[in-house]
């Protein structure tokens, strides 16, 4: 199997950006060959790369959602809060205990920085999609898996087995990864020349960072309202839906790992799907780099606002609840081929850096999203859930316009040194 990589032909103006050319401005000696351009997928160095960052990121989220299983046995559960106010429009169908969530450090924006050295602009989707889909992975597979090793052994032993796969992974890593194809020891001629001519123009060889005209960049800042859009319906997808069924509905969906699980495993298959489409319309079909992008980030933010303002109209059907839980968080997954990896088609070389400002921003919603949720839901009325979950789907609508509306596809001139900066 071979990478559909194809030179298009140069056009002008903003033409240029939308086709995302790989090898427009190449010298024609180069292009002669036809076999520098292309590069085996099946055993590459770059699809390795993705592969082992898809485990990196399985264990991360492993680590991350066996610890909140975890302390439902290393503290005392039997404890209940006085000031709980549970609703009792409906009937009871279970009870089980919060689970908690720790946060993940800095392993995003040091993997876009990576990608930014290692990913060709037509697989572009497909490398990112299959490395960052390891954590909803990891989620799907340590939610029930550290349930059956805390009722079955003991809780300890948890953080021993994902600690010693972490540990495994980490060697793997170690040995074979580097990062960029020049420092790879066993990376073909054949695929570093692939890579290096599909980034040729546009990596920045700049030493310092354009910090005033990156912070001035419209583009960028659709990515930062799309991000913060997106996570604002997220977590209430994830935390206060969960909340709502619970308190509403009288079924919490966590004491049930099959469906704690099932929108996770919805959202890994869309991101592994999508990633394919985006780069398969890309090469294919032609589509340009900014209108993927933008298709995908609507169906990816404009479905969940669908399917959670739809939430609050069920009536006390716990099981559309749970449907629709699946349904949105699966349809969010095609953002991952949509704004989340357009840091590295506006600036590949400060992709890291903008996917930290954006993320930065980002977190804001799970810290203001559920205080305004508990403030506009003193009594737990299902009329009151509704106007929060309104309140969501009208953020996601607006950040998906204002990214259609600013984003851009191509690389900016502030993100390239000045040998290419006077590109028109």
């Amino acid at each position: 199997m071979r990478s559909p990589v194809r030179g298009l032909p140069p056009s002008d103006g903003d033409k240029v950006s939308d086709n995302t050319p790989l090898l427009q401005d190449a010298p024609q000696a180069e292009v002669a060959s036809k076999d520098m351009f292309q590069a085996p997928v099946c055993c590459s160095v770059r699809y390795n790369l993705a592969v082992l960052s898809f485990f990196g990121f399985f264990v991360l989220y492993a680590l991350r959602v066996n610890l909140s299983v975890a302390l439902v046995d290393m503290v005392d559960s039997n404890t209940t809060s006085a000031d709980n106010k549970t609703s009792k429009e409906c009937a009871e169908h279970s009870t089980s205990n919060q689970v908690l969530h720790n946060q993940t450090g800095v392993t995003f924006p040091a993997m876009h920085a990576m990608w930014s050295s290692w990913s060709p602009p037509l697989e572009r989707s497909k490398l990112l999609s299959i490395s960052y889909a390891g954590a909803q992975l990891g989620t799907v597979i340590s939610l029930p898996l550290s349930g059956i090793i805390c009722f079955y052994m003991n809780w300890t032993y948890v953080f021993y087995f994902f600690g010693i796969v972490g540990i495994i992974w980490f060697v793997l890593w170690i040995w074979l990864v580097s990062d960029t194809p020049e420092t790879h020891r066993t990376i073909s001629h054949q695929e570093k020349e692939y890579i290096r001519s599909s980034l040729k123009n546009q990596l920045s060889s700049q030493k310092s960072v354009p910090w005033v005209p990156m912070l001035k960049s419209l583009p960028l800042w659709a990515i930062v309202v799309a991000h913060f859009s997106y996570n604002w319906s997220f977590y209430t997808l994830l935390t206060l839906l969960p909340t709502y069924m619970k308190e509403i509905l009288r079924f919490n969906v966590q004491a049930n790992g099959f469906l704690s699980a099932v929108p996770y495993f919805g959202c890994w298959l869309c991101m592994i799907l999508s990633g394919q489409a985006a780069d398969h319309l890309r090469a294919k079909w032609n589509f340009s780099t900014i209108c993927v992008r933008r298709v995908f980030s609507l169906i990816g933010m404009i479905g969940p606002a669908v399917f959670l303002v739809a939430a609050g109209f069920i009536g006390c059907d716990y099981s559309l609840a749970v449907a629709f839980l699946t349904i949105s968080t699966t349809l969010g997954g095609f953002c991952s081929s949509g704004f989340s990896i357009n840091h590295l088609d506006i600036a590949p070389s400060y992709a890291g850096i903008l996917l930290g400002i954006t993320n930065t921003f980002a977190t804001i919603p799970g810290m203001v999203g559920p205080v305004i949720a508990k403030s506009l839901t003193p009594e737990n009325t299902i009329r009151e859930w509704q106007t929060v979950f309104w309140i969501a789907a009208a953020i996601n609508v607006f950040g998906a316009i204002f990214f259609t509306l600013f984003a851009k596809g191509e690389v900016q001139n502030w993100a390239l040194d000045d040998r290419h900066g006077h590109r028109s």
